[in-house]
């Protein structure tokens, strides 16, 4: 039988790798609790957000900080875990990003994605209503 030494102490490697099962056990199951069947929507409706709040701002709509404010709403209301928080602002900071790289000046394109983000944003909140118990 294999067994590994520490500091004078020996420990079986079934004990040892028992305990990783349980740990790995431990592991998934917390992470099944922070995983719903609808975050790829929630994810996407998240970048979305950032996006329209980047674009809006941009095209001149003098929203102040609403579709920042949309995405709190949401946090406060998905954000359970810490590691959702982080999840849900990557996404959300995904979006803003991605197209302040490419917009520096309103132009009829960024005009049309905002037009279409919101119908996707629409269609995702209504499907999220649906499917969220």
């Amino acid at each position: 039988m294999l067994r590994f030494h520490t500091r004078g102490h020996t420990t079986s490697a079934v004990r040892v790798l028992a305990i990783l099962v349980i740990l790995l056990a431990s592991v998934s199951a917390l992470r099944a609790q922070e995983t719903k069947p609808y975050d790829d929507k929630l994810m996407r409706l998240s970048e979305i957000l950032g996006a329209v709040h980047y674009l809006r701002e941009l095209c001149g709509a003098d929203e102040g900080q609403l579709w920042r404010d949309r995405m709190r709403e949401l946090m406060d209301a998905e954000g359970t875990t810490a590691l959702r928080r982080a999840k849900l602002t990557r996404s959300f900071n995904k979006g803003y990003m991605g197209y302040s790289r490419t917009y520096r000046t309103c132009t009829p394109s960024a005009e049309t994605a905002v037009k279409r983000f919101l119908a996707e944003a629409t269609q995702l909140a209504t499907e999220l209503m649906r499917n969220v118990p």
